[in-house]
């Protein structure tokens, strides 16, 4: 693989790279458990947002139903306690998913999402077992604010909020084949051989996100991809006192005790 060459498009899109201060601290052995449990967080909820927009956009509902039924095990071990993490006997896709007539990327995005949805679990699964061999615990996170805050930037009506959306997925896709070639060289390893297998794919992710928004659209995004190329930059150097995969800036946390002035 020429890690260069897949990451060239990667670099060009991102306004900038990871701050090294994020790097020094996904590297610290005390981090080691919360970047790898944030990861599996990441997975899932990366194969989430490909499920909600095939449903929202692009299948009938008996469709919609048999994508939940997919990802059900996966959300009730993350959520639920249910199961003990071994997806290996779990069944895939199990029907073909009828897209809507009045949509016509419908097909198209149905077959790049279900790609999608496929590696991402995989990867969430293949991550899960790297936890249990090194005897980290699974454990309910709070997301980090990076997505949210690309979001929220949405507008909020259609075609605009579905390219949008497309195009918040392009930048997440991105930033994380960034980061995992930049945490690579730092790692054990069974680790940095995990993070560069991923690279092939999370650029391919950006590049179908990327493409969809710009079909869809039917006219130039340029400004549009702009603006949120700013707002990403941004979020990513913002002080952030919670260790995330997509966190900003590390700063230490302050508990300030308030104590009574007495005149």
């Amino acid at each position: 693989m020429n890690i260069a060459a897949l990451l060239q498009p990667i670099n060009t899109f991102l306004l900038c790279p990871s701050p090294d201060a994020w790097i020094e601290e996904a590297i610290k052995p005390k981090n080691a458990a919360m970047l790898l449990i944030d990861h599996a967080n990441c997975e899932l909820k990366a194969a989430q947002t490909a499920m909600w927009l095939i449903r929202k956009y692009a299948v009938d509902k008996e469709s919609g139903e048999a994508l939940l039924t997919w990802l059900k095990p996966y959300e009730d071990y993350v959520y639920r306690k249910v199961g003990n993490g071994d997806f290996s006997q779990h069944a895939a896709l199990s029907k073909k998913l009828i897209s809507k007539s009045d949509f016509v990327f419908g097909d198209e995005l149905v077959d790049k999402m279900v790609l999608l949805i496929k590696e991402e679990l995989h990867h969430f699964a293949q991550v899960l077992e790297i936890m249990h061999s090194r005897g980290v615990e699974y454990a309910n996170v709070t997301a980090s604010g990076y997505a949210r805050g690309l979001m929220k930037h949405v507008r909020t009506h259609e075609p605009a909020t579905l390219i949008d959306k497309l195009i918040c997925g392009a930048f997440i896709e991105a930033r994380s084949c960034e980061r995992f070639a930049k945490l690579a060289p730092h790692l054990d390893t069974q680790l940095s051989s995990f993070y560069v297998s991923l690279l092939r794919s999370e650029a391919r992710h950006f590049e179908d996100y990327l493409g969809l928004a710009q079909r869809i659209a039917q006219h130039n995004i340029d400004d549009r991809i702009g603006f949120f190329r700013q707002q990403e930059a941004t979020l990513i150097h913002a002080d952030d006192p919670h260790f995330r995969f997509h966190s900003g800036m590390p700063v230490e946390r302050v508990v300030q005790l308030e104590t009574d002035v007495v005149a």
